[in-house]
């Protein structure tokens, strides 16, 4: 892999431990104290390294590979050459995962800039503000008034916490990044650059002039949500803007005010979610989705990427295209489309 200039190593990992973290079998005649380095893609995987495949697009490089060890799918494992140790398992990319936390724990959250521990000098911290023992602040750091911040919390370099917020145990909102009239929920990771909990986009419009709707609502972000470098959440109007627990959101994503996303959803980068709509859990919005306002997309829909919603979606549906509609629909549209402009093509002569 490229060289782990900015993530040192936690140190070497046996076998038998990779096999554990990823349920993984272990072949029987293998020594599971043998220790892996590092974890490499599969073409440039050497002899200290673990690899994994699950994507039969890349059968040719598993096969040549030189990888120490490889997390294999049990379909894909009888091309690992004989010289690479098979750790067979269901999830292969879900096990790399996990190793890849094992050996590198600081790349997976923001962590302090300056190398702080405790409150650094160069910090604001209001009198008035309480703080668990073991909270991590940068220089440059703002905290408002009555904020409260848990227990091993980082706050990197430059980011403000308003008056009044509360952020629980075991967070990390990276630099720059802004949270404002808003409650976190414990071990929410907030990337650099964030918004969180400025006015909505509320106006009462008139030929007269647009009057600004005061923005009073909240937003609350519950346990184990991760919010991407650059994204916006607005708080609420008059009723709370809410993330649910495990969900995942990407860079540059738009959340408007009165939002309500339930659980373990996945949101991909560049989408776009108009105020008062409703996703409920498990949904995923594939990226550059723009969804207009007052909607509800039920429960485990999926929305292919770059697509528009303008109407309910019914829960466990797939859709995709502008206006979206269910797949199969959208799929017929584009090859009729495509047919008639070929017979046109061909009827007009057109190479």
């Amino acid at each position: 892999m490229s060289e782990p200039v900015f993530f040192p190593l936690a140190g070497p990992v046996s076998l038998s431990e990779i096999a554990a973290l990823a349920g993984a079998t272990l072949p029987p005649e293998v020594d599971g104290e043998a220790v892996i380095r590092a974890a490499s893609p599969l073409e440039s995987a050497g002899p200290d390294d673990l690899a994994y495949m699950d994507n039969a697009k890349y059968g040719d490089a598993l096969a040549a590979t030189r990888a120490r060890a490889c997390l294999v799918s049990p379909r894909f494992s009888a091309r690992v050459p004989a010289g690479t140790v098979a750790l067979v398992t269901p999830q292969p990319y879900r096990g790399f995962a996990k190793v890849l936390a094992r050996l590198f724990p600081s790349a997976a959250r923001p962590t302090s800039l300056f190398g702080a521990t405790g409150i650094s000098p160069g910090s604001f911290v209001h009198p008035t503000a309480r703080l668990e023992p073991g909270v991590v602040v940068d220089p440059g750091v703002v905290i408002g008034p009555e904020a409260e911040i848990g227990a091993e919390t980082v706050l990197a370099a430059g980011c403000v916490v308003g008056p009044g917020v509360r952020i629980g145990r075991g967070c990390a909102v990276g630099p720059g990044a802004s949270v404002l009239h808003a409650f976190l929920g414990n071990r929410v990771i907030v990337h650099g650059g964030a918004r969180i909990g400025q006015d909505g986009f509320g106006f009462a419009m008139g030929p007269g002039g647009h009057l600004k709707v005061p923005q009073v609502g909240r937003v609350i972000i519950q346990d184990d949500v991760e919010i991407g470098a650059n994204t916006t959440i607005d708080r609420g109007a008059s009723r709370d803007t809410v993330v649910g627990e495990g969900t995942k959101i990407d860079n540059l994503v738009q959340i408007a005010h009165n939002v309500v996303i339930g659980r373990h959803c996945v949101i991909v980068a560049q989408v776009g979610i108009s105020g008062s709509t409703t996703l409920e859990d498990y949904v995923v919005l594939g990226g550059q989705v723009g969804v207009v306002g007052h909607l509800r997309i039920g429960m485990g829909a999926q929305i292919a990427g770059s697509s528009n919603v303008n109407k309910d979606v019914p829960a466990g549906s797939r859709w995709g295209g502008t206006p979206a509609k269910p797949v199969r629909e959208w799929f017929r549209e584009m090859t009729t489309l495509k047919n008639l402009a070929a017979r046109a093509r061909d009827e007009g002569g057109e190479g």
